[in-house]
């Protein structure tokens, strides 16, 4: 996740007051998307989950 603007090739969502982008491109191929704040005891973040299989090469995301 990063901050940035949003492009031309982009997907636009907003979810409780928070806009993410994702290139259009790269949505196809992972829809659906569900980005999740959560609190444990090891401590807090986002989640970021899509239809990608785990394990599937997917650039440069950290949470494969």
């Amino acid at each position: 996740m990063a901050l940035d603007e949003p492009k031309e090739n982009d997907e636009i969502m907003s979810n409780n007051g928070i806009t993410y982008l994702m290139e259009k491109q790269l949505f196809e191929q992972v829809k659906p998307v569900t980005v999740d704040f959560v609190e444990s005891a090891y401590g807090s973040g986002f989640s970021i989950a899509s239809s990608l299989a785990k394990g599937a090469s997917c650039g440069s995301c950290s949470h494969c």
